[in-house]
């Protein structure tokens, strides 16, 4: 591949008339790391790409790569390879003629062409069919083109656009394992769109969890999967379960205790709180077990009003005695209409601040 990068640093505003899609978009992204945009429709994750791939203007900011400024420059000289949702193959040449398309706009020898191409073909394990056309492949076969057609000309950053969106679930894994593949072994750096949890947390050394335009944060998938820094993002990464709380203690460590009626909770703050601080406690749905002890902190009473079979698991939804219905996931089965026990561990219940903004979360 070609020469690689030190880092890319952005910092983009993107309004369409009066509404703001990207407000003060900031980020710094090292040589060779993997990093994805993750949110939902509308959040501004796409529009941001387009901006680094050139294909809209920025309403203000800059983009920088190592100590070059390339917002100013058209897309085909910033030297990025994307990636599209729909492929973006053209249906009338072949997967040779489609590869090989930035390679002879680049003024390249037929040779060097041909070469490139082959190896390309090898990659990403299309070998023979050349002479296909797009409408003579499967959908995963158009998309290892459309990556072959990215990675032909070298790019110093590959942009992929939600690339797995349109494939079936077995064959997005494939091809999920094909992409973190080709980005280890040639030593890409690479920005990905997706509102896929699974897909960003499989593939990306680092996530930039987005709403509304914004970050809401960004770090390691572990940080993110584990330590939500807000409501916004527990419940875009599966915290199902809300309680809100007021916090009777607080220790330095980072320890939350609160109540709310007959309950209490004990956690861990992803703030700093202090005595009397409404909070919400939020937990997920695999981290609850039965259990057989008395009630105590932690410690949930309800009847299952739902129960569902998974395969190895069992989905349940149990109301309590105040009326709040709890979502858990667990290994066994159990009988609808029974009053069961359910326990938290402290160190798997998130203590947030409160955010009046999200939607979803139990009174």
């Amino acid at each position: 591949m070609g020469e690689g990068i030190r880092e890319l640093r952005f910092r983009l505003t993107k309004r369409f008339g009066a509404k703001t899609v990207l407000d003060d978009f900031a980020l710094e992204v090292r040589g060779r790391e993997f990093v994805t945009f993750l949110g939902p429709s509308g959040c501004g994750k796409s529009t941001a790409l387009n901006l680094l791939a050139g294909l809209i203007p920025p309403s203000a900011g800059e983009i920088w790569l190592d100590d070059a400024r390339v917002d100013r420059l058209p897309p085909e000289r910033r030297g990025f390879g994307m990636v599209f949702q729909n492929y973006a193959l053209f249906p009338h040449l072949t997967v040779f003629q489609n590869i090989a398309f930035g390679l002879e706009l680049r003024g390249r020898r037929q040779a060097e062409v041909e070469g490139q191409v082959g190896r390309m073909l090898e990659l990403v394990q299309l070998p023979g069919f050349e002479t296909r056309y797009p409408g003579q492949l499967s959908g995963g076969q158009q998309q290892r083109v459309a990556i072959a057609r990215a990675l032909v000309i070298e790019p110093r950053l590959l942009l992929l656009d939600e690339p797995l969106s349109n494939l079936d679930a077995k064959l997005r894994l494939d091809m999920r394992a094909e992409i973190k593949r080709l980005h280890a072994d040639l030593g890409l750096t690479s920005i990905y769109v997706t509102h896929d949890q699974a897909e960003a947390l499989s593939l990306s050394d680092r996530v930039v969890v987005m709403r509304e335009g914004r970050v809401m944060q960004a770090g390691t998938p572990a940080e993110i999967h584990d330590r939500p820094a807000n409501l916004f993002v527990a419940d875009f990464m599966g915290y199902r379960n809300f309680f809100r709380v007021t916090v009777t203690e607080a220790k330095p460590d980072g320890s939350v205790r609160g109540r709310t009626g007959a309950l209490t909770f004990a956690g861990r703050g992803a703030a700093r709180f202090n005595w009397g601080d409404p909070v919400v406690v939020a937990v997920r749905p695999e981290d609850l077990a039965l259990t057989e002890y008395e009630p105590g902190e932690n410690v949930l009473w309800g009847v299952v009003r739902l129960t569902e079979y998974l395969g190895r698991e069992y989905d349940l939804e149990v109301r309590l005695e105040s009326g709040q219905v709890v979502k858990a996931r667990l290994p066994q089965p159990v009988a609808t209409g029974s009053t069961i026990g359910l326990r938290l561990p402290p160190d798997r219940v998130i203590v947030l601040p409160p955010d009046e903004t999200t939607g979803g979360l139990a009174s």
